[in-house]
């Protein structure tokens, strides 16, 4: 289930009713008020609290004007009586120095991009009630809009020679409502269908995909497009995240390279095999070319050659290459992601991080010959190099104990957001090792907030391996008092502990209510090589499980851990942690608190959709007597560990949740009531596998310290 980190912008930005004419002149309702000061009481707390934590403007998406002299990017404040937020556009010079707000609160524009000439920037806004495409001069001057677009867009992309444009529609290409079989039933609402999958993640499949549509661009407007990929029932970007990252042009602004898994039915459901596209715009045609080129190399020339994910291209400076991300196993969405070339002129491929043990994203070309890409790397993420030499070594550019989580390079010059436990995303100049602050968003909290200290630690588990581990101590730590202490349970299974900053499962925002929090990357999670990551898949009552109860009994050896007043939390497979530790921590904690968890593995692979992860992390189907990994799997699901239950537990969902269906919390909340635990659930009616909305994220903060509070205090 590897839940994704990266920011959809979409989902971010908030919907502000207002219209503008001219150069942004508003009509209509009043701008959004954004007051983010923080009051006296929480000055003089100087702690980080729920209410502080929503007052945090949060950096969006950035980029470097062609000339590498000014970044370009978004920041997102909410107002949480309205219950919504507003995004806004700024510059700030990529040497330093003061940043400069190009729009108001009139509207949120998200999505900003340069013109290859520097002079003009596009960006999406709602200003005049769905989003469309607008533009300003690179000094924020004559803001205009250029598409008129009947429903909308969902993502854009200006082609480097300013003429096109393509963009992001959901379409009509499937009937799975009763009212398209049955016209004259037109007020049916029914949901009809013949093969999987019938929902995903938080929605139903209605019949609609995204489809890419490119069109004409002037100066003055954005034109209606023609659909790329006309009648077909699949998405572009893919489901469920809806990336614009898998879009891009060419330099000569002639093709465009997408991702798409362009599958239906079962097949879909039960693999992970996307591929990589190009559109030429002239002649109008498609290629796939993971499935038209002849690799060159042996160890791919398999059918299908690229069976698992393959996504991200980026076409070379003089377009010749493509760099894609690649995984090599199919039905596996944890593999290791491969950096790969496809080479135009021959339709070879190539995999340049074969001897390099970690993942890569965020790929970026610095010359024809030099490829840029993130990599996470032992708990945190740092950037690295590589070349097209015939025999490619992987260079690591950045050290030190951060998240680099996305990066811009433009004439010599790199600008990089970047995280800490202790940061929340701010952007930075890479020189070599060195980071230089640019930006400096949320300075008058941080000026009166108090963070905890990271500590990093290297525990040994019951195999003898070294697992890192943190340890964040809450804010002016007292080494000879006695703390309640959290586990935290890490979700995906493969993803990792790094040095992130997140607004929903806040490490700063524990630790400020007093709380030691020790979060292990235990066996599964990302970062530590291949071995480490795959090693979780068939095992999930296993290793990792001792790997949690090793890291919360070394961590527990410490005096100021209040062994009496323990608690465990965790989210998606942390949820599913916390279910199965709840049967086997014989007396550790007092208090659990799951949040969207795997609670009977048997009826979740009935009721999930993507049928890869389960096949693969369970080992196959329930009914697959034959298979022994399978069939462990299922007997030691948490729910046959229910009967040994005997701690009171918070159960948290959201009814839209059908990635981990909100079925799995209710069966644990039956158990655990009918047992006379005492238990408390939590149900979202309008959130999926995460809570974004501000006021349920500040209700779900309530409920949570409120639960813990009550036991652990």
């Amino acid at each position: 289930m590897n839940f994704r980190t990266k920011t959809i912008a979409l989902l971010m930005a908030a919907a502000v009713t207002a219209s503008c004419s001219g150069d942004g002149g508003r009509k209509g309702s009043e701008p959004l008020v954004i007051d983010n000061s923080l009051t006296e009481e929480e000055i003089a707390a100087g702690i980080l609290t729920p209410e502080v934590l929503w007052k945090m403007g949060r950096l969006g998406e950035s980029t470097l004007s062609p000339d590498g002299k000014t970044v370009l990017y978004s920041v997102t404040w909410y107002n949480m009586t309205e219950n919504r937020g507003v995004t806004n556009l700024f510059t700030v010079p990529s040497a330093g120095g003061e940043a400069t707000q190009l729009t108001d609160n009139g509207g949120s524009d998200f999505a900003p991009a340069w013109s290859a000439d520097g002079k003009t920037i596009y960006f999406l806004s709602d200003r005049s009630g769905d989003n469309q495409l607008w533009a300003m001069n690179a000094d924020g001057s004559k803001m205009r809009q250029l598409s008129h677009i009947e429903g909308g867009l969902e993502g854009f992309g200006v082609a480097p020679t300013g003429d096109r444009f393509f963009y992001v529609q959901s379409v009509h290409a499937a009937d799975t409502q009763g009212k398209d079989i049955y016209p004259d039933m037109d007020k049916s609402g029914v949901l009809i269908y013949s093969d999987l999958m019938a929902r995903h993640w938080n929605y139903w499949d209605r019949g609609s995909y995204r489809h890419i549509f490119v069109g004409d661009l002037t100066a003055k407007e954005a034109k209606t497009g023609t659909d790329i990929m006309a009648g077909e029932a699949w998405d572009a970007p893919m489901a469920p995240y809806f990336d614009m990252s898998e879009i891009v042009w060419n330099n000569a602004g002639t093709q465009i390279a997408y991702t798409s898994k362009k599958l239906t039915g079962t097949e879909y459901a039960t693999t992970t095999d996307s591929d990589i596209y190009v559109y030429d715009v002239t002649t109008g045609q498609t290629i796939n070319i993971n499935k038209a080129g002849t690799p060159n190399d042996p160890r791919l020339r398999i059918a299908p050659a690229f069976p698992g994910y393959d996504k991200y291209p980026v076409f070379s400076p003089d377009d010749r290459y493509i760099a894609f991300q690649s995984m090599r196993r199919g039905g596996n969405e944890a593999d290791k992601t491969r950096l790969f070339v496809w080479d135009s002129t021959n339709g070879s491929f190539r995999d340049l991080t074969e001897a390099f043990d970690y993942n890569t994203s965020n790929v970026v070309w610095s010359s024809n010959e030099e490829i840029m890409f993130i990599a996470p790397m032992n708990g945190t993420h740092q950037i690295c190099t590589v070349t097209l030499a015939e025999e490619p070594q992987v260079k690591v550019c950045t050290k030190g104990d951060h998240d680099i989580t996305r990066f811009s390079y433009e004439q010599g010059v790199c600008v990089a957001e970047i995280t800490t436990q202790r940061q929340a995303a701010e952007l930075f100049r890479v020189n070599g090792s060195q980071l230089i602050q640019l930006t400096f968003v949320n300075k008058d909290i941080y000026d009166h907030i108090t963070m905890g200290e990271v500590q990093k630690r290297w525990i040994q588990t019951t195999d003898g391996k070294q697992m890192l581990t943190w340890v964040i101590l809450p804010p002016n730590f007292d080494p000879n008092k006695k703390y309640p202490t959290l586990l935290y349970c890490e979700g995906g299974p493969q993803s990792v502990i790094s040095q992130m900053w997140s607004y929903r499962w806040n490490f700063q925002l524990m630790a400020a209510q007093g709380y030691v929090i020790v979060a292990p990357n235990r066996r599964g999670t990302v970062s530590f090589g291949q071995e480490w990551t795959d090693q979780i898949s068939g095992d999930y009552s296993g290793q990792n499980i001792q790997d949690y109860l090793v890291a919360i009994d070394e961590v527990s050896k410490e005096p100021w851990v209040d062994k009496d007043h323990r608690g465990c939390v965790g989210a998606s497979y942390g949820g599913y942690s916390v279910y199965y530790l709840a049967g086997v921590h014989e007396g550790r904690f007092k208090a659990f608190i799951s949040h969207c968890g795997i609670y009977d593995f048997d009826s979740m692979f009935g009721s999930t959709e993507e049928l890869f992860f389960v096949n693969h992390e369970y080992g196959g189907p329930y009914w697959d007597k034959t298979n022994a990994t399978a069939q462990r799997s299922y007997a030691n699901s948490p729910h046959k560990l229910a009967q040994n239950w005997d701690t009171p537990i918070m159960i948290i969902t959201g009814l839209k949740d059908y990635r981990i269906p909100y079925t799995q919390s209710l069966e644990a909340f039956t158990a655990a009531r009918l047992q006379g635990i005492p238990a408390r659930l939590v149900a979202f009616e309008e959130e999926g596998h995460q809570v974004f909305q501000p006021q349920n994220s500040m209700v779900w903060n309530r409920e949570f310290f409120g639960w813990l509070d009550k036991y652990l205090k």
